[in-house]
């Protein structure tokens, strides 16, 4: 079964949900997105995402991209299709105008990319990580750096990776070793290798543009002691760089996107940003993966949602509690409670989600462009918050949920033939790459929230608190609470959040996905079935979850106390 963008609901939540083109046109860079423009762009998305894309699931997991002496081949299809998504403008969406991008809203490119996501996330691997590079190049790169790359970037004509990991540093980049030895001519010597590189080596482009941490001679330990360098494939002059791709891993999912074993040897290269800083240049990177992440969950979700929800109600077994035709001898499984059940949560949670990931897009662009400066702090207060909260949330989301769905097939769904095996196995990653969904809970709980006793996040619950029914907010007051009491036991023993961190992440997601049913509540599609099934499954199956999530975070004292 091929994926289906899902347009309706998309333009619903965008326009009728969120009045998305009322949110933009307060930014004088987007003071003309008309609904007209913007649907236009969502449609031409969607086919090209559902004709394009969507029939190249099924090569992707077989035969997948192979290894050969050095070379990587990309399944059918892969090569031919990124052409055409690159050609046709779409990588370039959100770039500025001034680099040869079109210079629309971040909200359509994270669209774009929850469909293609949904549609092949074997393929997406490709050109996921295209913006932030691009991002990365543009803020911190030098003048000559950019002339040279920058453009491709954001075009798309070439694509790029981020090389951190190596087989002795996964998330704690302070053990990276990979060298880099200045030369004569201001280049550098890098030396080393990285594991875990999603598409360091592919015949998709001409042209790979590896971001590489790693360390100066004279660099401290520890992670103030990384830099950045830019380490292409192909060099200027048109040589191959000493870039090699040693192998690629047997993965469980993903197989369309080969995530490589590079070394470097001796590799030219250019810094980027200052000597010392290049973590800081690389999260510009990371922390758009990361709301990337939340956005594949979401739509890896649907995707699951759509096999599960199709094969329901084709298929008939036993009698449902109450008929709907009692000359049948068996009723669609769609009629049964159980299966409603599972149908009904995994929507709602697809729902709130996209509110929330729209509305953290929309943020993204008023932190850059918004003329209040108040304006941008409480933007960008939004993004560093919820970010990863949605990195991890949906992450789990897309592969515990989609599990679920796959119970709705039975045995069918064990199977390959209706390919919702695949969704799951292709999931379960987000759960680990750009920062495990525990970094993340710790980056919320420990690094953002007590730092400052719950401030930032106070005035977030206040924006989240206007014009909140009674409901959102005994539950906003519940979790100001729990924070209060995590501040107060931190000062006394600063290990025990480390103990309830993703706790506290679930109980911080929950409450905003309530404020994001709140909102559908409060728009004009509230009243239609659409909407109040879902809207009732969160309150019923989801929303109590809450009780459990602060209880465990509150009782975080307790934690240390049973060694």
């Amino acid at each position: 079964m091929p994926y289906t963008p899902p347009t309706e609901d998309t333009a619903c939540i965008l326009f009728d949900v969120l009045k998305a083109h009322e949110q933009l046109q307060a930014l004088p860079e987007f003071a003309d997105s008309e609904p007209d423009l913007l649907k236009e762009v969502l449609q031409q998305a969607a086919t090209f995402v559902g004709g394009v894309v969507a029939p190249l699931q099924a090569v992707s997991d077989h035969p997948g991209s192979t290894w050969s002496a050095g070379k990587v081949r990309t399944p059918p299809g892969f090569g031919a299709a990124y052409a055409q998504f690159w050609q046709n403008g779409w990588a370039s969406l959100s770039a500025d105008t001034e680099d040869g991008g079109q210079g629309l809203p971040e909200v359509l490119n994270q669209i774009l990319y929850e469909q293609l996501s949904a549609a092949c996330q074997g393929w997406t691997m490709a050109p996921g990580l295209l913006h932030g590079a691009y991002e990365c190049v543009k803020h911190h790169a030098s003048d000559a750096l950019k002339g040279q790359y920058l453009g491709k970037l954001a075009s798309g004509e070439w694509l790029a990776t981020m090389c951190l990991t190596e087989p002795h540093a996964g998330s704690d980049l302070g053990l990276v070793r990979t060298k880099a030895q200045p030369q004569p001519d201001g280049s550098y010597a890098l030396s080393g290798t990285k594991i875990f590189i999603s598409g360091g080596e592919h015949d998709m482009t001409g042209n790979i543009v590896h971001l590489v941490l790693a360390r100066l001679p004279d660099a401290p330990p520890g992670p103030k002691g990384l830099s950045l360098f830019l380490s292409p494939k192909v060099l200027p002059s048109g040589a191959l760089n000493a870039v090699h791709c040693d192998r690629i891993e047997e993965k469980m999912g993903l197989h369309g996107s080969p995530t490589c074993v590079m070394r470097f040897d001796g590799a030219h290269s250019w810094l980027i940003g200052q000597a010392g800083r290049g973590l800081n240049a690389m999260f510009v990177m990371m922390n758009a993966a990361r709301l990337h992440v939340a956005l594949q969950g979401i739509g890896l979700l649907e995707a699951a949602w759509q096999i599960a929800h199709a094969y329901a109600q084709e298929r008939r077994q036993m009698r449902a509690p109450v008929r709907s035709n009692p000359s049948e001898a068996a009723d669609p499984i769609a009629e049964h409670p159980a299966i409603q059940r599972i149908l009904q949560t995994q929507r709602a949670w697809i729902d709130a989600g996209r509110v929330l990931a729209y509305q953290t897009s929309i943020e993204l662009d008023t932190a850059k462009h918004h003329p209040d400066a108040a304006r941008r702090a409480q933007a960008q207060r939004w993004c560093s918050l919820v970010t990863p909260v949605m990195k991890s949330v949906f992450s789990n989301q897309a592969f515990h949920g989609g599990s679920d769905l796959l119970q709705v097939l039975g045995g069918h769904g064990y199977v390959k033939e209706w390919g919702i095996e695949q969704i799951v196995r292709d999931s379960r990653v987000a759960m680990i790459y750009e920062g495990t969904n525990e970094i993340q809970a710790i980056d919320l709980l420990v690094r953002k929230v007590l730092p400052d006793q719950g401030q930032a996040l106070g005035l977030l619950l206040d924006q989240l608190a206007e014009g909140a029914d009674a409901a959102l907010l005994h539950n906003i007051e519940r979790l100001r609470q729990a924070t209060q009491a995590l501040a107060l036991e931190n000062s006394q023993d600063t290990q025990a959040a480390y103990w309830v961190a993703g706790d506290y992440l679930r109980a911080c997601a929950l409450v905003l996905c309530q404020w994001a049913w709140a909102r559908i509540a409060a728009s004009p599609v509230a009243a239609l079935p659409r909407w109040t099934v879902p809207a009732q499954a969160f309150k019923r199956w989801v929303l109590p979850e809450l009780d459990t999530m602060l209880a465990i975070a509150q009782a975080g004292q307790n934690a240390t106390a049973t060694e």
